[in-house]
């Protein structure tokens, strides 16, 4: 479906500023309500030279009053009145920002939000009257109210998710976000400036998650349209929604649920394609082509059995943590389908293995699904016998 809006129809005019050789503490104060939660960074001589969000400044374990702007400084794809909504969420998804700067002729003109582009996309055409089980991740990681923050937080890391919903003897009680950890345990401490700030950082991640989780749990059904659930979304200003069927958890929409298909609406797909989201990490052109190698070997392998989709590739480096000189890599993999979305990760050292480790996990995932063995039953078993695995094992 071909959108015609553009950056132009949807980006905000409105946005603050910056020194770059401010401290964050001054930042908090350009956030203001109805503002991008991002600020345009100027040099001594007042020329843009980046951005600063509100999410990296809640993230950061740096001291406010003492961290210059330009030490957590981005540099953000820039935007131009003409780009697509597409190419913008694609835009977004690829850098990992989700706010970005506008220019006309070389000069900053406003920022473009995730949100805006979202809105856009959901009132154009026929698109957001489809269902939200279109988009949704099935099956999330979820986590009982009895475990610890620590534990959340662990798992946070380990799936590459930033919302995890609490259970409760099977039912959804409540939400915990990564920054729900931060602002309740983290941040509040290290405005006080106590010196064992540490320690009581490593004490507080043994609370119940019962006891940060966000409660009531704003949710959705699986047949709320796109439409509907981004109207909810903006209403109670949240990133994430729960989607229930009889109180149980079924799924979970994120804001980058939306774009993953946005950035798609307008590429006439023929076949499977795959688009990278890099953070913190370097891929060279060797690495990239093992990854589209072996991309391209999957595609072959399923291209009959999903027709359409696309492959979302997601690759962060843990920083401070390495081997030898090898970076620790988180590998998360989202393939979106016309028969539904499936998911995988993995952790591990360097690029290369890392990926094939997550792209192994999800081609199990995906000859275990009922999806392909109601396509060709016959295909998955025959596939998971040439990997000498029983249906059961994979």
């Amino acid at each position: 479906m071909a959108m015609s809006a553009t950056a132009k129809d949807i980006f905000t005019k409105e946005y603050n500023t910056v020194n770059e050789n401010d401290t964050l503490s001054r930042c908090l104060e350009g956030f203001k309500k109805g503002m991008p939660p991002v600020l345009a960074v100027l040099d001594e001589r007042g020329k843009y030279t980046g951005i600063i969000t509100r999410r990296s400044i809640l993230r950061t374990r740096l001291d406010p009053t003492k961290t210059k702007v330009k030490s957590l400084m981005k540099t953000a794809p820039e935007v131009n009145l003409s780009d697509s909504l597409s190419r913008v969420a694609k835009l977004m998804i690829t850098s990992g920002i989700l706010q970005l700067p506008v220019f006309e002729k070389g000069k900053l003109k406003g920022f473009i939000t995730d949100e805006a582009v979202i809105h856009a996309a959901v009132l154009a055409g026929d698109w957001g009257n489809n269902p939200i089980e279109t988009i949704m991740t099935r099956a999330p990681h979820a986590m009982e109210a009895n475990r610890t923050v620590g534990a959340v937080l662990s798992t946070m890391r380990e799936q590459g998710v930033s919302h995890v919903p609490i259970i409760d003897n099977g039912k959804l009680v409540g939400l915990i976000s990564i920054q729900d950890i931060l602002e309740n345990l983290f941040w509040p401490q290290k405005r006080m400036g106590n010196k064992d700030v540490a320690g009581e950082q490593i004490d507080s991640l043994a609370v119940a998650a019962r006891g940060i989780m966000v409660k009531p749990v704003i949710t959705v059904t699986k047949q709320t349209t796109l439409k509907d659930a981004e109207q909810k979304m903006h209403k109670h200003d949240i990133s994430c929604l729960c989607v229930v069927e009889n109180e149980h958890l079924i799924g979970i929409a994120t804001k980058l649920d939306f774009l993953e298909p946005i950035s798609q609406l307008e590429t006439p797909e023929r076949r499977l394609s795959v688009q990278f989201g890099v953070k913190d990490i370097e891929i060279s052109p060797e690495q990239q082509q093992y990854m589209m190698a072996e991309f391209d070997s999957f595609a072959h392998r399923f291209q009959e059995a999903f027709q359409l989709g696309s492959l979302f590739i997601y690759l962060k480096s843990h920083r401070g943590t390495n081997m030898r000189g090898t970076p620790m890599i988180h590998c998360r993999l989202q393939f979106r389908t016309t028969k539904g979305s499936f998911f995988a990760s993995s952790e591990g050292w360097g690029v290369e293995p890392t990926f094939k480790v997550a792209l192994d996990r999800l081609e199990r995932r995906l000859l275990r699904s009922k999806e392909l063995l109601a396509y060709n039953p016959r295909f998955a078993r025959d596939y998971l016998r040439e990997m000498g695995l029983s249906p059961e094992e994979a």
